[in-house]
Protein backbone atom coordinates (compact mmCIF):
# COMPACT_ATOMS: atom_id res chain seq x y z
CA UNK A 1 0.00 0.00 0.00
CA UNK A 2 1.25 3.45 -0.90
CA UNK A 3 0.08 6.79 0.45
CA UNK A 4 0.55 10.36 -0.60
CA UNK A 5 1.40 12.79 2.19
CA UNK A 6 -2.24 13.94 2.27
CA UNK A 7 -3.52 10.36 2.46
CA UNK A 8 -1.09 9.53 5.26
CA UNK A 9 -2.20 12.64 7.09
CA UNK A 10 -5.83 11.56 6.87
CA UNK A 11 -4.95 8.01 7.93
CA UNK A 12 -2.85 8.99 10.95
CA UNK A 13 -4.34 12.29 12.06
CA UNK A 14 -0.90 13.91 11.73
CA UNK A 15 -0.96 17.16 9.76
CA UNK A 16 0.85 17.39 6.44
CA UNK A 17 2.85 20.27 7.91
CA UNK A 18 4.09 17.98 10.71
CA UNK A 19 4.94 15.21 8.24
CA UNK A 20 7.00 17.66 6.22
CA UNK A 21 8.77 18.74 9.41
CA UNK A 22 9.51 15.11 10.28
CA UNK A 23 11.03 14.75 6.82
CA UNK A 24 13.19 17.86 7.25
CA UNK A 25 14.67 16.68 10.56
CA UNK A 26 15.21 13.13 9.30
CA UNK A 27 12.70 11.56 11.66
CA UNK A 28 10.37 10.21 8.97
CA UNK A 29 11.60 10.26 5.37
CA UNK A 30 9.15 9.34 2.59
CA UNK A 31 9.76 6.18 0.58
CA UNK A 32 10.37 8.43 -2.41
CA UNK A 33 9.65 11.89 -3.77
CA UNK A 34 8.03 12.09 -7.21
CA UNK A 35 9.21 14.45 -9.92
CA UNK A 36 6.23 16.61 -9.01
CA UNK A 37 7.72 17.05 -5.53
CA UNK A 38 5.00 15.04 -3.80
CA UNK A 39 6.08 12.72 -1.00
CA UNK A 40 4.92 9.08 -0.98
CA UNK A 41 5.00 6.61 1.92
CA UNK A 42 4.89 2.82 2.08
CA UNK A 43 4.40 0.21 4.80
CA UNK A 44 7.79 0.74 6.47
CA UNK A 45 7.15 4.48 6.80
CA UNK A 46 3.63 3.87 8.14
CA UNK A 47 5.06 1.55 10.82
CA UNK A 48 7.73 4.11 11.72
CA UNK A 49 5.10 6.84 12.03
CA UNK A 50 3.12 4.60 14.34
CA UNK A 51 6.23 4.10 16.49
CA UNK A 52 6.80 7.86 16.56
CA UNK A 53 3.24 8.48 17.73
CA UNK A 54 3.58 5.88 20.50
CA UNK A 55 6.73 7.57 21.79
CA UNK A 56 5.15 11.02 21.53
CA UNK A 57 2.19 9.83 23.58
CA UNK A 58 4.66 8.82 26.30
CA UNK A 59 6.18 12.31 26.24
CA UNK A 60 9.48 11.41 24.56
CA UNK A 61 11.17 14.27 22.67
CA UNK A 62 11.62 14.06 18.89
CA UNK A 63 15.42 13.93 19.05
CA UNK A 64 15.26 11.02 21.49
CA UNK A 65 12.69 9.22 19.31
CA UNK A 66 14.97 9.51 16.29
CA UNK A 67 17.90 8.22 18.32
CA UNK A 68 15.87 5.20 19.47
CA UNK A 69 14.43 4.33 16.04
CA UNK A 70 17.76 4.75 14.25
CA UNK A 71 19.66 2.63 16.78
CA UNK A 72 20.79 -0.61 15.04
CA UNK A 73 19.72 -2.55 18.14
CA UNK A 74 16.13 -1.21 17.96
CA UNK A 75 13.59 -4.03 17.91
CA UNK A 76 10.04 -2.96 17.19
CA UNK A 77 8.42 -5.81 19.11
CA UNK A 78 10.41 -4.98 22.26
CA UNK A 79 9.45 -1.32 21.92
CA UNK A 80 5.77 -2.17 21.46
CA UNK A 81 5.82 -4.43 24.51
CA UNK A 82 7.45 -1.64 26.53
CA UNK A 83 4.82 0.84 25.29
CA UNK A 84 2.07 -1.57 26.30
CA UNK A 85 3.46 -1.95 29.82
CA UNK A 86 3.71 1.81 30.23
CA UNK A 87 0.18 2.38 28.93
CA UNK A 88 -1.15 -0.32 31.24
CA UNK A 89 0.57 1.43 34.15
CA UNK A 90 -1.01 4.72 33.10
CA UNK A 91 -4.40 3.03 32.88
CA UNK A 92 -3.92 1.62 36.38
CA UNK A 93 -3.00 5.07 37.73
CA UNK A 94 -6.01 6.61 35.99
CA UNK A 95 -8.31 3.89 37.35
CA UNK A 96 -6.94 4.52 40.84
CA UNK A 97 -7.45 8.27 40.46
CA UNK A 98 -11.03 7.71 39.29
CA UNK A 99 -11.67 5.46 42.27
CA UNK A 100 -10.12 8.01 44.62
CA UNK A 101 -12.41 10.73 43.25
CA UNK A 102 -15.41 8.44 43.58
CA UNK A 103 -14.49 7.64 47.19
CA UNK A 104 -14.10 11.34 47.96
CA UNK A 105 -17.46 12.16 46.38
CA UNK A 106 -19.08 9.37 48.38
CA UNK A 107 -17.50 10.61 51.60
CA UNK A 108 -18.61 14.18 50.86
CA UNK A 109 -22.16 13.07 50.09
CA UNK A 110 -22.34 11.00 53.26
CA UNK A 111 -20.47 13.67 55.21
CA UNK A 112 -17.92 11.05 56.17
CA UNK A 113 -14.27 12.12 56.22
CA UNK A 114 -11.23 9.83 56.22
CA UNK A 115 -8.70 10.86 58.83
CA UNK A 116 -5.12 11.66 57.79
CA UNK A 117 -3.78 8.25 58.81
CA UNK A 118 -6.40 6.45 56.74
CA UNK A 119 -5.56 8.63 53.72
CA UNK A 120 -1.84 7.98 54.20
CA UNK A 121 -2.28 4.21 54.50
CA UNK A 122 -4.45 4.16 51.37
CA UNK A 123 -1.84 6.17 49.48
CA UNK A 124 0.96 3.74 50.43
CA UNK A 125 -1.18 0.80 49.42
CA UNK A 126 -1.84 2.32 46.00
CA UNK A 127 1.88 3.00 45.53
CA UNK A 128 2.76 -0.65 46.24
CA UNK A 129 -0.03 -1.92 43.97
CA UNK A 130 1.15 0.37 41.15
CA UNK A 131 4.72 -0.89 41.46
CA UNK A 132 3.56 -4.50 41.44
CA UNK A 133 1.43 -3.92 38.35
CA UNK A 134 4.16 -2.12 36.40
CA UNK A 135 7.38 -3.82 37.52
CA UNK A 136 6.44 -6.73 39.76
CA UNK A 137 6.98 -9.56 37.30
CA UNK A 138 10.40 -8.34 36.17
CA UNK A 139 11.54 -7.57 39.73
CA UNK A 140 10.48 -11.02 40.95
CA UNK A 141 12.24 -12.75 38.07
CA UNK A 142 15.44 -10.78 38.76
CA UNK A 143 15.50 -10.66 42.57
CA UNK A 144 13.03 -13.33 43.72
CA UNK A 145 9.61 -13.22 45.39
CA UNK A 146 10.96 -13.02 48.93
CA UNK A 147 13.02 -9.87 48.37
CA UNK A 148 10.26 -8.08 46.46
CA UNK A 149 7.69 -8.98 49.12
CA UNK A 150 10.01 -7.70 51.85
CA UNK A 151 10.54 -4.39 50.06
CA UNK A 152 6.81 -3.91 49.51
CA UNK A 153 6.10 -4.73 53.15
CA UNK A 154 8.75 -2.23 54.21
CA UNK A 155 7.08 0.50 52.15
CA UNK A 156 3.74 -0.31 53.77
CA UNK A 157 5.35 0.00 57.21
CA UNK A 158 7.00 3.38 56.58
CA UNK A 159 5.93 6.15 58.92
CA UNK A 160 4.43 9.26 57.38
CA UNK A 161 7.73 11.12 57.98
CA UNK A 162 9.78 8.36 56.35
CA UNK A 163 7.46 8.14 53.37
CA UNK A 164 7.56 11.90 52.91
CA UNK A 165 11.36 11.87 53.00
CA UNK A 166 11.42 9.01 50.48
CA UNK A 167 9.18 10.82 47.98
CA UNK A 168 10.96 14.15 48.53
CA UNK A 169 14.33 12.48 47.88
CA UNK A 170 13.01 11.11 44.60
CA UNK A 171 11.86 14.58 43.53
CA UNK A 172 15.15 16.18 44.60
CA UNK A 173 17.14 13.64 42.60
CA UNK A 174 15.06 14.35 39.51
CA UNK A 175 15.35 18.13 39.88
CA UNK A 176 19.11 18.00 40.37
CA UNK A 177 19.50 15.69 37.39
CA UNK A 178 17.59 18.11 35.19
CA UNK A 179 19.70 21.02 36.39
CA UNK A 180 22.97 19.12 35.91
CA UNK A 181 22.11 17.98 32.37
CA UNK A 182 20.88 21.45 31.40
CA UNK A 183 24.15 22.97 32.63
CA UNK A 184 26.14 20.19 30.90
CA UNK A 185 27.77 19.13 34.17
CA UNK A 186 29.87 15.95 34.02
CA UNK A 187 28.56 12.84 35.83
CA UNK A 188 32.09 12.55 37.27
CA UNK A 189 31.80 15.97 38.91
CA UNK A 190 31.07 16.68 42.57
CA UNK A 191 27.43 17.16 41.61
CA UNK A 192 27.39 13.68 40.08
CA UNK A 193 28.85 12.32 43.31
CA UNK A 194 26.22 14.11 45.40
CA UNK A 195 23.37 12.85 43.21
CA UNK A 196 24.76 9.32 43.51
CA UNK A 197 24.77 9.66 47.30
CA UNK A 198 21.18 10.89 47.25
CA UNK A 199 20.19 7.95 45.06
CA UNK A 200 21.87 5.55 47.47
CA UNK A 201 19.95 7.14 50.34
CA UNK A 202 16.72 6.82 48.35
CA UNK A 203 17.37 3.12 47.69
CA UNK A 204 18.14 2.29 51.33
CA UNK A 205 15.64 4.50 53.13
CA UNK A 206 13.11 1.68 53.10
CA UNK A 207 15.53 -0.55 54.99
CA UNK A 208 17.18 -2.30 52.04
CA UNK A 209 20.70 -3.55 52.64
CA UNK A 210 23.04 -1.58 50.40
CA UNK A 211 24.73 -3.54 47.62
CA UNK A 212 27.10 -1.77 45.21
CA UNK A 213 26.53 -4.17 42.34
CA UNK A 214 22.77 -3.98 42.72
CA UNK A 215 23.02 -0.17 42.78
CA UNK A 216 24.89 -0.21 39.47
CA UNK A 217 22.46 -2.78 38.06
CA UNK A 218 19.48 -0.59 38.90
CA UNK A 219 21.21 2.43 37.32
CA UNK A 220 21.84 0.44 34.14
CA UNK A 221 18.14 -0.38 33.98
CA UNK A 222 17.41 3.33 33.69
CA UNK A 223 18.88 3.39 30.18
CA UNK A 224 17.95 -0.18 29.19
CA UNK A 225 14.25 0.04 30.01
CA UNK A 226 12.31 2.67 28.10
CA UNK A 227 9.85 3.15 30.96
CA UNK A 228 12.58 4.31 33.34
CA UNK A 229 14.23 6.43 30.66
CA UNK A 230 10.91 8.11 29.87
CA UNK A 231 10.38 8.86 33.57
CA UNK A 232 13.75 10.51 34.13
CA UNK A 233 13.87 12.19 30.71
CA UNK A 234 10.29 13.47 30.72
CA UNK A 235 11.42 17.11 30.87
CA UNK A 236 15.14 17.05 30.05
CA UNK A 237 16.63 14.38 27.77
CA UNK A 238 19.77 12.77 29.17
CA UNK A 239 18.86 12.57 32.87
CA UNK A 240 18.66 8.77 32.90
CA UNK A 241 22.04 8.52 31.18
CA UNK A 242 23.57 11.04 33.59
CA UNK A 243 22.33 9.11 36.63
CA UNK A 244 23.57 5.82 35.24
CA UNK A 245 27.02 7.24 34.42
CA UNK A 246 27.32 8.99 37.81
CA UNK A 247 26.40 5.84 39.73
CA UNK A 248 28.74 3.62 37.73
CA UNK A 249 31.60 6.08 38.28
CA UNK A 250 31.10 7.01 41.94
CA UNK A 251 29.92 3.66 43.31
Amino acid sequence: MEYSIRELSQLSGVTTRTLRWYDEIGLLKPAYVAESGYRYYREAEVDRLQDILYYRELGVELAKIKECLDNPSFRRLDALQSHLRELECRKLRLDQLIQSVKDTIYAEEKQEMMNDEQKFEAFKKRAVEKHEECYGQEAREKYGDREVDEVQETVKNLTREQYQEWTCLGEEILQRLEAAVTKKVSPQSDEGRDITALHRRWLTLTGNRYDKEKHKGIANLYIMDGRFTAYYDRKVTGCAQFLRDAVVHWV
